[in-house]
């Protein structure tokens, strides 16, 4: 059975290309025609005359834990399903659900948990996952247990690898550590996106890294070794290498508007990636939450355990987008980078990240105020808004 939508009069932007209005068909979740008066009949139509509606690529969180009270650590199927149905509300199509520094048992459970999991047709899709630790330096743990952090093993992350049925595609080390670099480059040599967190590494050490292979940043700022004039650290390094992109969460908690400013004018968007970082208190009230079994408060000032370090966000991306351009007015083809083709360009996913015949038909439709108005995965509409505005 053939399953056909027709978006129409829509203006439709890539991060290379000067946006223009025109329409989308779309054929068995993907995008088969892309032009202007398309004479398509399609058994759903979506018809954004007079609207003024944006179509983006659908937006790709590289790095989230958790939301609407799930984490990717309760390993179970239900968690999953409930994260990726929460996330197309504010235009996330896929994702890569985050682990943390815990015990080995924990961690496997929430890898062999992704093993065979299949996100259904209304939920964001899960493209794999992001382990965050738990090799990481002691100096930098931020909201990753300490007692947990481990030096680094090739032998463990292949035993890893194996639970996930393949599906570990970044991980965040930090390269200082003893065995660190011999790691990365094992790791980047098997295609998985090497990102140097929570780290106090040097600026030499950095280059190192880098050299071998490490080709992002995980949350830019927040828990890596900072600027100083004498010894960049990792902050003044990774802003500096042109091989490496950054995880950047735009709100306004993780980092002041001026360093998300100053990231943006010395990486440009294709150097920057939006991230959530989010943990389950995301979309529910303030109150008393848990990370990795450690007690999370959320407040309006962000979510912190009790000696204060912050511990994930509340932050939607939809958020994040627009948070971006207030700060640094930029474009709309500069945000579907910053959102959505750069993280596909790192994980390598060749039909997701553009609009073009062939993709995936992976879109969010926002206003020109950047509110999400529908999420469209695969093809099919899973969101839509009903404050739409006419």
């Amino acid at each position: 059975m053939t399953n056909t939508l027709l978006i129409s009069n829509v203006t439709i932007v890539n991060h290379d290309q000067v946006p223009f209005e025109g329409d989308v068909f779309i054929e068995n979740g993907r995008i088969k025609r892309v032009g202007k008066a398309l004479s398509a009949v399609a058994e759903q139509a979506i018809d954004a005359k007079g609207k003024d509606w944006i179509l983006f690529p659908g937006y790709i969180d590289m790095h989230i834990h958790g939301s609407a009270g799930n984490d990717a650590m309760d390993a179970t199927e239900d968690t999953l399903h409930s994260l990726g149905r929460s996330l197309v509300k504010e235009g996330v199509t896929s994702f890569l659900a985050t682990t943390m520094t815990q015990s080995c048992s924990a961690i496997e459970k929430a890898l062999a948990n992704v093993a065979h999991f299949e996100s259904a047709e209304d939920e964001a899709e899960l493209l794999g996952v992001h382990v965050e630790g738990p090799y990481i330096s002691t100096k930098r743990a931020g909201a990753q247990p300490i007692e947990y952090i481990k030096l680094p093993s090739i032998q463990q992350f292949n035993r890893w690898q194996e639970l996930s049925g393949q599906r570990i595609k970044q991980i965040t080390v930090a390269p200082e550590i003893e065995g660190g670099f011999g790691f990365i480059e094992e790791l980047s040599k098997n295609g998985i996106v090497v990102s140097i967190g929570h780290s106090d590494a040097t600026t030499q050490e950095v280059e190192q890294a880098v050299q071998l292979g490490a080709k992002q940043a995980t949350h830019l700022f927040n828990q890596m070794r900072p600027f100083h004039h004498r010894e960049p650290g990792v902050v003044g390094s990774v802003l500096v290498e042109d091989n490496v992109k950054v995880e950047v969460i735009v709100d306004f908690v993780h980092s002041h508007p001026k360093a998300v400013e100053l990231a943006y004018r010395l990486k440009g968007a294709l150097g920057i990636i939006l991230i959530t970082d989010a943990m389950r208190a995301k979309g529910l009230s303030y109150g008393e939450y848990d990370l990795g079994g450690q007690a999370v408060s959320v407040t309006k000032t962000g979510a912190h355990l009790s000696n204060g370090a912050l511990a994930g966000s509340v932050l939607t991306m939809d958020l994040a987008v627009k948070n971006m351009q207030s700060v640094t007015n930029c474009s709309l083809q500069e945000l579907v980078a910053m959102s959505s083709t750069n993280a596909a360009e790192q994980l390598r996913l060749t039909t997701k990240g553009y609009i073009t015949e062939g993709f995936d038909a992976d879109f969010v439709i926002v206003d020109q105020k950047l509110n999400v108005q529908k999420t469209i995965c695969r093809g099919k509409v899973v969101f839509e808004n009903a404050k739409e505005e006419v």
